[in-house]
């Protein structure tokens, strides 16, 4: 009979499917600023939930029970913060994530900030206030514990600018980051062709950025992609933790096309009423 692990902890299961070359899909919930949404993404088939205190009106406490209400559902908390607002992060991290994403990081200067933000000694200066909800607040002594979450916490810049691009290969070696994700949607307008996807500057933005998450063993993300066919382009290029979109977007997208349905129905010829069926 097996025994229980001496200090379960809850697993990251976001960057083990990472690790093991496999799609990660993310769903932002935005608007559904509840306990609910981590229900709603597991029903909807995706692996990692995508809080977005960046531009979402989350405070501090929907953040946490947003992500504690994700972390037995194997649906993975990652929480964005804004990019001067680090101290944020190591709170959602105490409190329930197992992930951060930040956004506009153009150096490697600003890399390493982040590193030394969210990674324990040796690796960088975190702050340890008490066992996270990871290891069901309990968990090893505290160097063990801080090592384990070195390892488990998923860190993910965001480079967004021709700046990043440029600055790529130095920010692709700072140690303790794990993703870089493409924000597509600031890249195009920070270039001056603001949603066009497959412009030849956006493609070759993703050839340079993908090609330094190889020579760092680092892994490639994307999000702000708003047409299937490119998303299937760069995904085929090494994309793997992918950001598949909003709520806003995806109530806004059915809930048209289910209203647009219905209207076409006004007037419609008359149809024989459905069977009913049988008990």
């Amino acid at each position: 009979m097996a025994t229980a692990p001496k200090y379960p902890m809850i697993p990251n299961p976001t960057l083990k499917r990472l690790k093991q070359g496999k799609l990660a899909l993310g769903f932002c919930p935005f608007h559904l600023r509840s306990v609910s949404a981590a229900m709603l993404g597991v029903t909807m088939g995706y692996d990692w939930l995508f809080i977005d205190a960046e531009h979402g009106a989350f405070t501090t406490q929907d953040v946490s029970q947003m992500c504690l209400a994700a972390l037995p559902l194997g649906i993975t908390p990652i929480v964005r913060v804004c990019v001067d607002a680090l101290d944020e992060g190591t709170r959602a991290l105490d409190n329930g994530a197992m992930g951060l994403v930040i956004p506009h990081v153009d150096t490697p200067e600003m890399a390493r900030r982040v590193a030394d933000a969210f990674l324990f000694p040796p690796l960088g200066k975190r702050s340890w206030g008490a066992p996270p909800a990871a290891f069901y607040y309990g968990g090893p002594p505290m160097g063990e514990a801080q090592a384990i979450l070195n390892r488990e916490n998923l860190i993910c810049a965001m480079i967004e600018t021709e700046e990043a691009v440029a600055n790529v290969d130095e920010i692709a070696a700072v140690k303790g980051i794990d993703v870089l994700m493409i924000g597509t949607s600031d890249l195009t307008s920070t270039m001056g062709i603001p949603g066009q996807w497959g412009h030849a500057k956006v493609q070759a933005a993703y050839e340079k950025v993908g090609a330094a998450c190889k020579k760092n063993g680092k892994l490639l993300g994307t999000g702000g992609i708003g047409d299937d066919q490119w998303m299937q382009h760069y995904m085929q290029r090494g994309a793997l933790m992918v950001l598949a979109g909003s709520d806003h977007g995806m109530i806004v997208t059915a809930g048209t096309e289910r209203a647009q349905r219905l209207r076409a129905l006004e007037g419609a010829a008359p149809v024989a009423a459905p069977k009913a069926k049988k008990k």
